[in-house]
């Protein structure tokens, strides 16, 4: 996953975001803060749980985005947090001890809900069908995203990932998309990028010089998603089928086949 193909100014080829994107990271999520809760947070009820999976997913305190900048580890943007999810939810101070179980619970529930979504290998034998190379980027550690793959059984679909530690930083920077153009050896100019965050992925995608795609499963209810507002100047599909039945009718015109 880290050669590099003979660049082509005409090819054209497609990047996609890995969590909440091809896997369901949200589902993922659920089940390690449920394990969170069940040990660290005994006294929420069913509608505490949700909201502490709420504030876990939105990271209000950038702690996540922080570590793709490459300002903090991916432990200590873990750590950091779980001390915001405890003081939000009144949970315990966490010892250096607590940190090392707390992380280690967390990760085992992690791992084992870590599933497919249903049209992740559809899309892929669509793109396969039209022709286009395609690649991943992702906000996460190279090691620990070709676990993930291997889990879920699509390590021998890819040949081209670019993670946060190829180039110390993540998405939204422009270098992450443009050295998986360059691996997969097609144009930026050529090719899409689809994820999930409208900033991260498909407005950083658009500056990228890509066309950048959002990916909205939430049903059709595109209003507060998460706190962030519907985008209104990028695409949005509301499932990966979408994308490829667009892709097959011609819709991105910049996107030639081979």
């Amino acid at each position: 996953m880290t050669g590099s193909r003979p660049p082509s100014p005409d090819r054209a080829g497609v990047l996609l975001d890995l969590d909440d994107t091809l896997v369901d990271t949200r589902y993922a999520f659920g089940r390690a803060i449920s394990a969170i809760v069940a040990t660290w947070l005994p006294h929420l009820d069913a509608e505490g749980e949700a909201a502490a999976l709420q504030h876990w997913v939105r990271d209000a305190g950038g702690h996540f985005r922080a570590y793709t900048r490459g300002e903090s580890s991916f432990a200590e943007q873990r750590h950091r947090r779980a001390v915001a999810l405890h003081a939000a939810f009144d949970g315990p101070t966490l010892s250096v001890a607590d940190q090392h179980r707390w992380s280690e619970a967390y990760d085992v529930a992690f791992r084992e809900a870590w599933r497919l979504f249903p049209d992740a290998v559809p899309l892929l034998e669509r793109l396969e069908l039209l022709g286009l190379p395609y690649g991943l980027v992702t906000n996460a550690g190279a090691a620990y995203q070709r676990e993930k793959l291997q889990r879920v059984g699509l390590a021998d679909r890819f040949e081209v990932m670019v993670a946060v530690d190829d180039l110390g930083v993540g998405k939204p920077d422009p270098r992450v998309f443009h050295l998986a153009c360059e691996r997969l050896g097609v144009s930026p100019g050529r090719s899409l990028y689809l994820g999930d965050e409208p900033d991260a992925d498909a407005r950083g995608a658009r500056a990228a010089g890509l066309v950048g795609v959002w990916l909205d499963r939430s049903g059709g209810d595109r209003g507060d998603r998460d706190g962030q507002p519907t985008p209104d100047d990028v695409p949005v599909v509301g499932s990966l089928l979408e994308l490829a039945d667009l892709l097959d009718a011609g819709a991105f015109p910049t996107l030639v086949r081979i």
